[in-house]
């Protein structure tokens, strides 16, 4: 079948209309679809496998064309044990990129923690901030609240190259919580408004097995402590396959990826995905299912 357009499916119960350079992004329930881009040498699943413009663009454009709405181009990879990039290679990385791509029908972000970075892939082209350090570089809030751009904010313990060394937590739920109303409150006394926020649990990042269930088990309780959309990135992470004491290379976790897009579906508003197709088409099921899609 066509590609459903999730957009006019969303339900009204959850739904925040986002301001995104004078066009409203509508975020509901189901979950809208964010497909990783990645343009390093390095990073888990794709490093290496979008790096020229021609193969960048090629995948932006069949990501649009199987169910994405939001396209994340990333330079700089943040798997566990990974080392920073500098600045100026990280644009060299990202911006081409962009440009290439602004036109592919998608809104596009850019991933992000440095402020550099973000302003001028912001004047490339880019439409979102995706912070893994939740706008902890001293000058992202400021380029956020001059240029009104909508963000989104990961909680991580630690850093990319430390995170999974020994992660601990009082109660991660409660942690992550008070850890999000901080940065809230901090974005609104920069000047950033907490309606152009979006929130990532940071799944994979600096949590163990247990607590990355526990954080899945209960997105509701994020919401309702802090009132904003949340996003979730736990596409092929290798935490999926420790749940039957196995493992896989990367691109053979899909299923189970799958697996618990189908449970968080209706309890986030975006999916961050490598497989764009099937997190589309499980979303469109669940719709189905659940009667708000005819056939």
């Amino acid at each position: 079948m066509d590609c459903v357009d999730l957009t006019k499916i969303s339900s009204s119960q959850r739904s925040w209309k986002i301001d995104v350079q004078g066009e409203t992004m509508t975020l509901g329930n189901p979950a809208q679809i964010m497909a990783i881009l990645n343009v390093t040498p390095d990073s888990f699943s794709d490093g290496g496998l979008h790096n020229d413009l021609v193969a960048a663009r090629t995948f932006a454009e069949s990501a649009v064309r199987l169910g994405a709405s939001i396209i994340d181009v990333g330079g700089e990879s943040t798997r566990p044990g990974s080392q920073p990039v500098s600045v100026s290679e990280e644009i060299e990385r990202v911006v081409p990129v962009i440009e290439s791509i602004k036109e592919c029908g998608a809104y596009i972000s850019i991933d992000t923690s440095k402020a550099e970075v973000a302003e001028q892939s912001l004047r490339a082209g880019a439409h979102i901030v995706n912070d893994v350090n939740a706008a902890r570089d001293p000058q992202m809030f400021e380029i956020l609240a001059q240029t009104q751009a909508p963000s989104v904010l990961m909680h991580m313990q630690g850093t990319p190259a430390t995170m999974q060394d020994a992660p601990r937590y009082e109660n991660v739920l409660d942690d992550v919580i008070v850890f999000f109303e901080e940065r809230l409150e901090e974005a609104e006394r920069s000047g950033v408004s907490k309606e152009s926020i979006i929130l990532d649990p940071g799944i994979g990042f600096g949590k163990t097995l247990e607590q990355n269930l526990n954080l899945l088990q209960h997105l509701d309780k994020i919401h309702e402590h802090t009132g904003r959309p949340i996003l979730v990135g736990l596409s092929r992470k290798s935490f999926l396959p420790k749940f039957f004491k196995r493992d896989l290379p990367a691109q053979e976790r899909d299923a189970w990826s799958h697996y618990f897009h189908a449970q968080i579906a209706h309890a986030c508003e975006i999916l961050r995905v490598h497989d764009v197709q099937g997190a589309h088409d499980l979303v469109a099921t669940t719709a189905l299912f659940e009667g708000q899609l005819n056939v």
